[in-house]
């Protein structure tokens, strides 16, 4: 293998090389390069084919496999993290700053402490720094992340029973819109669409592209459909069984099949195209 893809704490994931070929499996743990050191992870995934990275060439290399001891000794800087994390919150409650402080890693050979802390403005935590560095005599580094990187580190489970997608597999978080919700029907309701960072789902975003591609055959929502009854505006749309949920003037629904609304269409071309012009209008 190549390649292997290692865990840190946090679900932190990263790609290093592996140029001596150590025939690694997953959960094994490693010292792997790292910034003006060595740090210590687990296997989480092999790779024999170049990873998904903009520049392989800068990627660091796994140097071998961890002993016992190493392994051990990395569970008591768990316990050390705690204690720093704690101290450090002590110390910027002295400092009078507004941040929430999620957690603190230590890098494997002690070279460098990291704390992690969300907050709604930018901190100038210099002085902090200065506090800290004299504390543990190390390198000290204050990183703020966003309130989705902090459920993705805190990690738990989802409205679906399994792990946060975030810690689960997700490297790289991608906007979501209100209007992924809307082309699949769901119903706007934040607190049902709200993941436990209190941002909109990630899972909204798997099916979009499926649904977009899907909606190309149909009407568009909002649209009005001649029938028989009269004028009915597309309220819903269900890909699934290609149905067309109509809404009359009069609070009377109906529902056609995608066939059935094609024949009106043809027949009555100009019924889908009058409510897309008053919509430009509205523009």
């Amino acid at each position: 293998m190549d390649f292997v893809e290692v865990e840190f704490k946090g679900y932190r994931l990263e790609f290093y090389k592996n140029p001596q070929q150590f025939p690694f499996k997953v959960g094994d743990y490693v010292i792997v390069q790292a910034e003006k050191g060595i740090d210590l992870g687990r296997i989480h995934h092999t790779c024999i084919k170049a990873p998904c990275v903009k520049d392989k060439e800068q990627l660091l290399e796994v140097i071998r496999k961890a002993e016992k001891e190493e392994v051990r000794r990395l569970k008591k800087l768990r316990k050390k993290e705690e204690k720093a994390l704690m101290k450090c919150k002590e110390l910027a409650v002295k400092r009078g700053l507004n941040m929430k402080l999620i957690d603190s890693e230590y890098q494997f050979d002690g070279n460098k402490l990291t704390f992690f802390f969300t907050a709604d403005k930018r901190v100038d935590f210099r002085e902090l720094v200065k506090d800290l560095a004299a504390e543990y005599k190390t390198r000290i580094e204050l990183r703020q992340i966003g309130i989705r990187d902090e459920a993705k580190r805190v990690s738990g489970c989802g409205i679906c029973g399994y792990k946060l997608c975030c810690t689960a597999f997700l490297r790289e978080f991608e906007p979501i819109s209100s209007q992924y919700a809307k082309e699949q029907n769901l119903s706007i309701n934040p607190s049902k669409l709200s993941g436990c960072c209190g941002r909109l789902m990630c899972c909204l975003l798997y099916e979009k592209d499926l649904y977009e591609e899907s909606l190309k055959k149909f009407p568009p929502m909002d649209s009005i459909i001649k029938t028989s009854k009269g004028a009915g505006k597309v309220e819903k749309i269900d890909i699934f069984k290609d149905i067309i949920y109509l809404r009359y003037e009069n609070d009377e629904w109906d529902r056609i099949t995608l066939e059935e609304a094609k024949e009106l269409m043809k027949n009555e071309p100009e019924c889908v195209e009058e409510k897309t012009e008053i919509d430009e209008e509205n523009q």
